[in-house]
């Protein structure tokens, strides 16, 4: 009698909902269940083992791993309800350069090349804080939140309001797995997430990411997007999903198709 084949785990980050993926699969493949759970971070659970793939926000440390880009979201800033900004559909970075950023200049560089000094200082200075801590901060009036639409969406609050941002660069989702994970559920997974039929994802070799998946990741670490404004047009139309542009203040997220066509990446083949 063989034995059971090892639980097939999959991590996501905040804001990442991979619902529509885990009813595609279960509907493939009803004998071999999906375990999918949140997690901050969960590149170290997956380099040990503990778990097949992951979601990440890109970039990551890519040593060991394979990385293929999905799409990217709109970044949104969060203030109070009563801010400025609310009057707006959408904010140039360099209008919240006077404001008190609430996390670190890091995750916001865009921020930090317009704010003075001071401002890059306190921000510098505050205290880590969970996402859900950061956003109750901000609706006291303290200052404001640059997030990712999915998670300004996820902590939205009754007293916050969000607003795309021009001029700040968007935040990037991907699929991870090791490069010696030889577990063909890996690159039926990667089927699913990517798009194709039942009978083109199966088969293949799962130790490593198709041709046109390979091209997908080395282009986006080549040629990093400069903005949410120029990227979400640039992703929609290869991704073939509709993007989640900024008009009317209600971003929405690009569709996972990272290839032309949403086929094999051939322009015409059908």
């Amino acid at each position: 009698m063989s034995e059971p084949a090892p639980p097939f785990e999959v991590r996501f980050v905040e804001g990442v909902t991979p619902d529509k993926w885990l009813r595609i699969w279960a509907g493939r493949h009803p004998d071999s269940p999906v375990q999918a759970l949140p997690d901050d971070d969960p590149l170290p659970a997956l380099r040990d083992g503990s778990v097949s793939m992951a979601f990440v926000r890109l970039p990551v440390d890519r040593d060991g791993l394979h990385v293929i880009p999905l799409y990217d979201e709109v970044p949104v800033v969060v203030a109070p309800r009563d801010h400025p900004i609310a009057a707006f559909d959408t904010v140039a970075v360099a209008d919240l350069a006077g404001e008190s950023l609430l996390q670190p200049p890091s995750q916001v560089p865009e921020w930090r090349e317009v704010a003075d000094d001071d401002r890059i200082s306190a921000a510098a200075a505050v205290e880590p804080m969970t996402v859900r801590q950061a956003v109750a901060t901000v609706a006291a009036g303290v200052g404001i939140l640059v997030l990712p639409m999915s998670v300004a969406r996820v902590h939205h609050r009754k007293d916050v309001v969000s607003r795309p941002v021009d001029g700040v660069a968007p935040s990037s989702v991907g699929l991870a797995w090791r490069v010696d994970d030889e577990d063909p559920r890996v690159e039926a997974f990667i089927g699913v997430v990517r798009g194709r039929t039942e009978r083109s994802s199966r088969g293949g070799d799962a130790s490593a990411p198709t041709r046109q998946d390979t091209r997908a990741s080395d282009a986006a670490t080549r040629h990093p997007r400069p903005s949410a404004r120029g990227a979400s047009g640039s992703a929609g139309r290869q991704g073939g999903g509709r993007t989640g542009g900024t008009r009317g203040g209600t971003p929405g997220r690009k569709g996972t198709n990272g290839t032309k066509g949403g086929g094999s990446g051939r322009r015409g083949r059908r």
